[in-house]
Formats: structure tokens, sequence, C-alpha cells
């Protein structure tokens, strides 16, 4: 499943891997973030990837199977990894939320597509949503104990936590299209608005180069 959400692999790459689950994942990723996920049926994919509906039966019991390794993957890859950004290690304040911005600039560890597919889905399935309810909450957990631990009090971490999590929904909800280099630029004038506080040159230095 990792390999299938790879932003260096292609559709068309891994279908060259015959009928892969990954493949397959792939295949229904596409359909499920460009249609939604009344587009993600077997046959369909299957033609998609040049093979046949059968093969589909030696990786997935069904496509509910297959649709729950798809929300799996969505748990996995956006909210566990932006959990274990608010949890890696920071000097201070602003590295810590640096850390956490980093998902907002790199695919290989926050998938906005699928995260905004994985809220429209949501909406018409109230399992999926208790799921998302779930993962929200454990975002915004874990964003406010980040906060709790540079000093803020346990309810001005909760609002300046709500405040980033309402903000990325919205980017992702609007579809926004920037220029990377003029995003980037922003996320120095967004910590200063998230925290309160105005990070160091050195800060902002160290999180700019590695995203340049």
């Amino acid at each position: 499943m990792q390999n299938a959400m790879n932003a260096s692999q292609t559709l068309a790459e891994l279908s060259q891997q015959t009928s892969s689950a990954d493949a397959w994942l792939m295949a229904a990723y596409e359909e499920l973030t460009a249609h939604g996920v009344g587009a993600v049926k077997i046959m369909p994919l299957a033609k998609k990837l040049g093979v046949s509906r059968t093969s589909f039966y030696w990786y997935f019991k069904d496509r509910e199977a297959l649709l729950e390794a798809m929300i799996r993957h969505w748990e996995d890859k956006n909210t566990s990894n932006l959990v274990a950004r608010t949890e890696a290690y920071a000097e201070n304040l602003f590295e810590a939320v640096f850390n956490l911005f980093d998902c907002w600039l790199d695919p290989d560890l926050f998938d906005s597509r699928l995260d905004l597919a994985i809220r429209n889905w949501a909406r018409s399935d109230p399992s999926l949503q208790a799921r998302l309810d779930l993962a929200d909450a454990r975002r915004k957990r874990a964003m406010t104990d980040m906060l709790i631990r540079y000093g803020y009090d346990p309810e001005d971490a909760e609002i300046r936590a709500l405040t980033m999590i309402y903000t990325q929904i919205g980017y992702i909800s609007m579809q926004v299209h920037e220029d990377a280099a003029q995003r980037l630029a922003r996320m120095p004038g967004y910590m200063e608005v998230f925290t309160g506080q105005k990070p160091a040159q050195k800060d902002i230095d160290r999180f700019m180069a590695r995203h340049r």
C-alpha cells in the first residue's frame, strides 16, 4: 500500500507488475480522488490496469476489502504521520510547529487529495464518518499536547490546535493551488498567527533549508 501511494510511482509502472495489490490500490486511489467512491468498481479498475477481473480476487476478498485497505492507508499516512510530526524531536516551540508544517508541504507525509476524498466519502457513509471523527480527534489531541508541552495552557492550546486544523481543512476543501515557493514563504507568517509568537531567523532558516 505504501508503494502504491508513493508519489514517484505511476499507475503505468505499477500495472507492469501484472496485477499486484499495489496496482489495484493505486488504481482505486486515482478513481477515489478524482471521481469519488462510487467510481471505485472492480471491472472498470481491471480495464484500467489491463488485467482480468478475476485477478482482483487474488489480492482482495471483495470491493469492501479494497475500500477498507484505502481507509487504513489514509489513517496510517495522514493521521499517523501527522501525530508523529507533533512528537518529533524539537529544540523549541517553533521547531515543533515547523515539524508539523512539514505535513502541509510534503505529500509523502500527508496526502491532501486523499484527505479531501475521504471527507467527501464520509458524508454518505456514517461508519466512515465515525472513523473520520476519531481521526480528527486524534489529530487535535496530538497538536494540543504538543502546544501544552511548550507552555500553553490546555484551553489556549486546544483553540490554537483547532485553528490550525480548520485552516488546513479549509485549504484542502477549497483545493487551493498556489506556487510552492510562495506557500513556503508564508510559513513563518502562519507560525506567528498560530502561536502568537515570532520565530527566530535560525528556526526559519532550518525549516526552509529542508524544503528548498
